[in-house]
């Protein structure tokens, strides 16, 4: 009865202010958000006499001093043992525009940050006990996984906690840490779980690539030789002349690398019309379908590097069998992955239904329709919307056969 009564009211006012059904028309919103964030490179991050940190917090901050929640990688700590101590000092130095909130938290890096949901846990837990607000910073410092852990917790917590990314590995300074993703693993998927949130700026720290392992040093370079494959070719050009320096760990090629692949990346992002992915195209995922399951099937094992490199070995040969990349093309991306020091055949390759689910789960991620990046030519892909399994198990044949015959080329003579 009181509903009825209320329609009766309802419908009274609104006759008398002249209400007509026929009048109600959908309302529209439509806004657009500019954003801007540097991509600095420098030496000595926390040696207090570089002003870069600071002033990066001070040119976003109208009231000072602003609080700063360090979240730090422990294995980049095993070798940087003085690193916590450098941070807390550079702080007290300038603690007129920096506000550090306690000790530096420590979080694993690697695929197991982002395996256990416990340490999102932590870390809000951790931005709450610091009493962060959305105008507070998070100053995420470590490897890609790490970096991508604690921009999932600042950019859940408060809807958005300032991120500042100090990288500290090829893969995360060229690559992981420069676009507008954050993301963890979930009910067993990689990056299942995620947000876009820029971040508000991007340091990378040279002296940090210097304590890099060599699976680490050069697991970053398949990303540039992606980017090289679908966007430049004479920067791939680049990388088969720097191949061998690049092996030798030379660190002046290696920034000219991290820099020109981080360019190509943020070239895309904002040139290329979707950066927070709501279509179905992602040219950057170019060799990542496979990739992200092999990565899941060898335990991880298998570094994120490791696994584009096969990645790409794989859909640059599936681009040859299907006859679009000429057979010197093809030829000429498998040397320099073999001459970076990577492998082109992996065991876990032959799980058949294991790799072809990728392509399932993959086309679940990009909204049902597939997208995959193939190769027409070194420096220009080509977007597929179908993938022939016979053809990928094929690719995957020739590249064991290619795996053998290398394998058999390097054995010494007997006799």
């Amino acid at each position: 009865m009181a509903c009825a009564v209320w329609a009766i009211v309802f419908y009274s006012q609104a006759k008398a202010c002249g209400y007509r059904r026929a009048a109600i028309k959908t309302i529209h919103q439509d806004f657009q958000v500019s954003y801007r964030y540097p991509v600095h490179f420098t030496e000595g991050l926390f040696n207090p006499k570089n002003p870069l940190f600071k002033e990066v917090i001070r040119a976003g901050s109208v009231e000072l001093p602003k609080k700063v929640l360090a979240v730090v990688d422990r294995g980049l700590h095993r070798h940087h043992p003085q690193l916590l101590e450098d941070i807390e000092e550079y702080c007290r130095k300038h603690g007129k525009i920096i506000s550090l909130c306690g000790a530096p938290v420590l979080l694993p890096g690697g695929e197991a940050v982002k395996n256990e949901p416990l340490y999102i846990t932590i870390l809000h837990q951790a931005i709450q006990a610091a009493g962060l607000c959305r105008h507070s910073y998070i100053a995420a410092v470590g490897g890609g996984a790490l970096i991508d852990t604690a921009g999932f917790a600042a950019a859940t917590a408060h809807r958005g906690v300032r991120l500042i990314r100090v990288p500290t590995t090829v893969l995360s300074q060229a690559d992981a840490a420069i676009g507008v993703k954050n993301s963890v693993n979930a009910l067993g998927q990689k990056n299942f779980l995620g947000v876009f949130a820029p971040p508000v700026a991007v340091l990378n720290d040279v002296n940090f690539l210097t304590t890099l392992s060599q699976k680490d040093w050069i697991g970053g370079v398949a990303e540039a030789v992606k980017v090289a494959l679908i966007k430049d070719g004479d920067f791939f050009a680049f990388l088969e002349d720097q191949a061998g320096s690049l092996a030798q760990r030379d660190l002046n090629v290696m920034q000219q690398v991290i820099y020109r692949c981080a360019a190509l990346h943020l070239e895309h992002i904002a040139g290329g019309g979707d950066p927070f992915e709501q279509g179905n195209s992602r040219p950057l995922d170019f060799g990542h379908w496979a990739a992200h399951r092999l990565e899941l099937l060898s335990g991880f094992e298998l570094g994120h590097g490791e696994a584009v490199a096969v990645g790409l070995a794989l859909d640059t040969t599936y681009s040859y069998l299907t006859g679009l990349l000429p057979k010197g093309a093809w030829q000429r991306v498998l040397e320099l992955l073999a001459n970076l020091g990577f492998a082109l055949y992996v065991p876990q390759l032959h799980d058949r239904g294991g790799i072809l689910q990728g392509l399932e789960e993959f086309r679940t991620h990009l909204g049902g329709r597939l997208a995959v990046m193939l190769l027409w030519e070194i420096g220009q892909g080509l977007e597929a919307n179908e993938i022939e399994p016979e053809t990928v198990m094929a690719a995957i044949d020739l590249l064991r056969q290619v795996a053998l015959e290398e394998r058999a080329a390097a054995r010494p003579a007997v006799g």
